[in-house]
């Protein structure tokens, strides 16, 4: 008599497949969504006996789904022009965290709350990680990233200022320059700092900073020589120039200490001297007045820059990326989200573009990698073995009832 688990398995395994191919389809347009595949393999076997050359006669008795796997393929990246939108371009995955417990995903459609809070369509935390003396550290805390909206930043009195300047060797003894540079007291006011050049001898310059009448009753530490080799080359001050002192600001700000920067991180003179017409390329100072914050950024490294009203940028914290030694280890657990588990490896949590980590894409989403001509083909095939196992299982039936015909 024909057995009708055969038939059955098969059409229990085309299920799954069915099953499978039509969630593909239904996360066609799902953010960073991946693909699934179902795989088949046979039943044990009855020997039935064996044949004239002691071959064993085996009969199959059907087959089973073994496993279903993940094609981790990188979807194609969309641009959004919503800066919460963010892509992993190459391995790895975002951090989030919810109620203590901490998943992984790809999807990067994070929003912002109420009280700027970085977090997942769901409510999920992203983690990343926070600054050290105002710079963006991957050896900090992990923890819930936060944009401070609403918020305005404390104004920041100038402690270091440089500028980029010739003074002209040509020049008569007497001569005299200036350069203005902008400069913040504690209060967030500016100031017109000006450095007033004067020539004394060949090769040789005074210089004295100065404030416009009224904003401070004293200055120290504010005048000095400048000297140039034959090439025009500072020569000395020998360092920067520290402890330029303004007192007693007219706005009850604190005393305004500067330092002033005469070479640059590869120890090259910013002031030089040679036979042409005095001139000032750049000025930079490290001040600022307080500003509102308006817009955030994010760079590939996954560090978030918070930009203010005062056209002040500062690094707020970086994206946690994470890895895990196999990707096919990972369980869905819906939400876009993954958990690690034994076959997967624990998570190497990390910043985007080290340790093998992707980078990041900021403005972008990650696609579905469904295909959908290739999804409709397994489709065809799914079905066309539904059909086939469906026409065994009537075969059987008729087969069945012709024997039980017989026997009437």
């Amino acid at each position: 008599m024909p057995s009708f688990s055969i038939a059955l398995s098969g059409l229990q395994a085309d299920s799954v497949a069915l099953n499978t191919i039509g969630n593909n389809l239904a996360n066609l347009n799902t953010t960073a969504f991946k693909k699934k595949s179902t795989s088949f393999e046979d039943l044990f076997y009855q020997q039935i006996g064996t044949s004239g050359a002691n071959e064993a006669l085996q009969v199959g008795v059907g087959t089973k789904v073994s496993g279903t796997s993940t094609n981790f393929q990188q979807g194609s990246l969309s641009s959004t022009g919503n800066a919460t939108d963010m892509a992993l371009s190459g391995n790895g995955h975002f951090v989030v965290q919810q109620g203590g417990v901490q998943s992984l995903t790809r999807s990067g459609n994070f929003q912002l709350d109420s009280f700027g809070n970085l977090q997942t369509m769901n409510g999920e935390q992203v983690l990343g990680y926070g600054t050290m003396n105002g710079v963006a550290s991957g050896n900090t805390a992990l923890g819930a990233l936060q944009l401070p909206i609403g918020q305005t930043e404390a104004a920041k009195a100038t402690q270091n200022f440089s500028l980029t300047a010739n003074l002209n060797a040509a020049a008569a003894v007497g001569t005299t320059y200036s350069t203005p540079v902008t400069s913040y007291d504690s209060l967030g006011q500016s100031h017109i700092a000006t450095v007033n050049y004067t020539k004394t001898a060949s090769n040789t310059w005074n210089y004295a900073v100065t404030l416009p009448n009224g904003d401070a009753t004293g200055a120290s530490g504010n005048t000095g020589t400048l000297t140039f080799d034959s090439a025009g080359k500072i020569l000395t001050p020998a360092s920067n120039v520290s402890g330029i002192q303004f007192t007693g600001m007219s706005n009850g700000s604190s005393d305004l200490s500067l330092t002033w920067s005469l070479r640059d991180a590869l120890g090259n003179g910013t002031i030089s001297q040679s036979t042409a017409a005095s001139s000032s390329t750049a000025t930079s100072q490290d001040g600022f007045e307080s500003g509102v914050y308006q817009s955030f950024t994010v760079d590939s490294a996954g560090i978030i820059s918070a930009a203010f009203s005062n056209g002040h940028v500062a690094q707020i914290g970086q994206l946690a990326v994470a890895s895990v030694s196999n990707q096919e280890g990972l369980v869905m657990t819906g939400n876009n989200n993954y958990r690690t588990t034994a076959a997967s490896g624990l998570a190497s949590i990390g910043v985007a573009g080290a340790g093998g980590r992707g980078a990041i894409e900021d403005d972008s989403l990650e696609q579905s990698n469904v295909d959908i001509a290739t999804e409709f083909s397994n489709l065809i095939v799914a079905q066309r073995s539904f059909e086939a196992n469906s026409k065994t299982v009537t075969t059987f039936d008729q087969i069945t009832q012709d024997t039980i015909s017989m026997l009437r």
